[in-house]
């Protein structure tokens, strides 16, 4: 599995509750510029509509070798899931205060684009805080063991 794009905001903003695998309907030059890693998730989410899923606001360059038609480079992709993932996802996302969105795409196998969706609940401004300072603490105590080793 070769890791493409990781949406590095997603664990800081939301509680992660659970992960699906979702494949995307890309065209060949967007298959192209996936590879070459020009895809960024940031800002992205998932829309549910008439039971279909949608990727919003994903990324993916402009290839540069394209030479016949434009593409959009933040339209909607589709994804394709079973219908008992996407029941789950309709019924949770329902639910008050559960979103969900990307966290990762990835070539699977070498061969397939994948994006790793998430149900997630929104962090308060203090869970956030509180995220910062586990992260500082692991931090120092890293170091304080790093220095112990050296003497």
């Amino acid at each position: 599995m070769k890791v493409i794009s990781t949406n590095k905001k997603a664990h800081f903003d939301y509680f992660i509750d659970s992960t699906f695998e979702a494949g995307l309907v890309l065209k060949g030059a967007e298959v192209k510029s996936v590879r070459a890693g020009n895809v960024n998730l940031k800002d992205s989410f998932i829309s549910i509509k008439n039971g279909e899923i949608f990727a919003k606001n994903i990324f993916i360059k402009k290839y540069d070798m394209l030479t016949d038609g434009e593409i959009d480079e933040k339209q909607d992709r589709k994804l394709l899931l079973t219908t008992q993932e996407i029941k789950k996802l309709t019924s949770r996302v329902k639910e008050k205060g559960f979103t969900c969105i990307p966290t990762k795409m990835y070539l699977k196998n070498n061969k397939y684009v994948k994006l790793e969706i998430a149900l997630a609940k929104g962090k308060h401004t203090y869970d956030k805080k509180e995220s910062i300072k586990e992260k500082d603490l692991k931090r120092q105590m890293q170091q304080e063991i790093k220095n112990h080793k050296i003497r």
